[in-house]
Order: C-alpha cells, then sequence, then structure tokens
C-alpha cells in the first residue's frame, strides 16, 4: 500500500456505490474491481454496502492488492446478513451490522465516506448519490458504465444544481485518483 501524505491523519474511507444485480453487475463488474484495487493501491479503505454485485467485486479487487474492505450491512446481525439478507462476507475485513434495512444502511453508509464512486447502479445507488450530493461529499462517476450513472448529468441538469463535486471519468483509477487530490486540498488546508 502507498504512504499516505503527510497532512492524512488516517487512510481517507472511499466508498464504492453500484447495482447488486441486473445487466450492470454483468458489463461493469471489471470497473468495480479496478476502483477497489486503485483505492488499496493508494493506502486508502474502500466502503460498500456489503451487498452482492458492484460493491462486492469492488470489495474484492481491494483485497486482491492487500488493502482494507469494510461493508456496511442492512442487517441487525452477522447472522441475518448471511440467512435473511443473503449478503456475501467473503471480501469484507470488517462487516458494521446496521439494522436500518437498505435505506438507513445507506445514510451511514455514505455519511462515513470521505468520497464515492459510482458505477452502474439502481435505486440504491441514486439514493446513495443523493445523499452524498446533499453532504457535499465529493463523487466521481464512472462514466458509460450503465444504470443510474449514466442518468446522473440529466438528474443535476433537472435539479438546476451545481456539480461542485461531482467528477466524470470512464477510468476507475483516475477517477479513484482524482478523488484523492481533492481530499488531499480538503484535509490539506
Amino acid at each position: 500500500m502507498a504512504k499516505l501524505p503527510p497532512h492524512a491523519q488516517y487512510p481517507y474511507q472511499i466508498c464504492v456505490s453500484g447495482a447488486a444485480k441486473g445487466t450492470t453487475v454483468k458489463y461493469a463488474h471489471n470497473l468495480a474491481e479496478q476502483a477497489g484495487k486503485r483505492i488499496a493501491e493508494r493506502g486508502h479503505i474502500t466502503l460498500t454496502g456489503s451487498t452482492t454485485g458492484l460493491p462486492d467485486y469492488a470489495a474484492g479487487g481491494a483485497k486482491q492488492v492487500g488493502g482494507v474492505s469494510i461493508g456496511f450491512s442492512p442487517a441487525s446481525s452477522r447472522r441475518d446478513h448471511v440467512k435473511s439478507y443473503q449478503l456475501p462476507t467473503k471480501n469484507y475485513d470488517s462487516i458494521l451490522c446496521t439494522g436500518f434495512d437498505y435505506t438507513g444502511r445507506d445514510l451511514l453508509l455514505i455519511r462515513s465516506a470521505d468520497a464515492v464512486v459510482m458505477i452502474g447502479g439502481r435505486i440504491g445507488t441514486l439514493q446513495e448519490f443523493a445523499v452524498a450530493f446533499e453532504e457535499k461529499t465529493p463523487i466521481g462517476i464512472v462514466a458509460g458504465s450503465g444504470g443510474v450513472s449514466d442518468s446522473i448529468k440529466e438528474v443535476l441538469k433537472a435539479a438546476k444544481r451545481n456539480r461542485h463535486t461531482v467528477l466524470f471519468n470512464d477510468d476507475p483509477a483516475k477517477l479513484v485518483d482524482d478523488l484523492i487530490k481533492i481530499l488531499d486540498k480538503k484535509y490539506k488546508e
């Protein structure tokens, strides 16, 4: 893992948000894996909703290069995470069981993140985007990854809101690097 800059007291926690299932998982799983790898290579922590699909691929990417991944579960216990929700555990160093189902889990996940990488996605990913946007958390959208990610520019235009913290790039590694630059500047001041 990379050495952190002197001003960083701890590694950044970067969330990877994306579809748990559907067509974007089939076509964008490699993008999610690349994002998780790059977060870990840069010495930071990958956060996800500890679900299947793209978030799990991102966590797996982080683990492949010796990184740390933390999942936020909608379940109230590890047993419920596995048995009731039927969610994965293999790619996670730690899973925080929120007990708040998906909606509450999403809020805690995004509020715990220093930045968010959005890949593909469906309605839950859109919810995570909205929370991150309102919280002014830097957001990186992997352009061309399908799902709701490809509609974010239209959402921002319709909402008539400034894109001050929303970046677009089709290369997940470059997107992660750009988000880290923003965080370095933010925390250096």
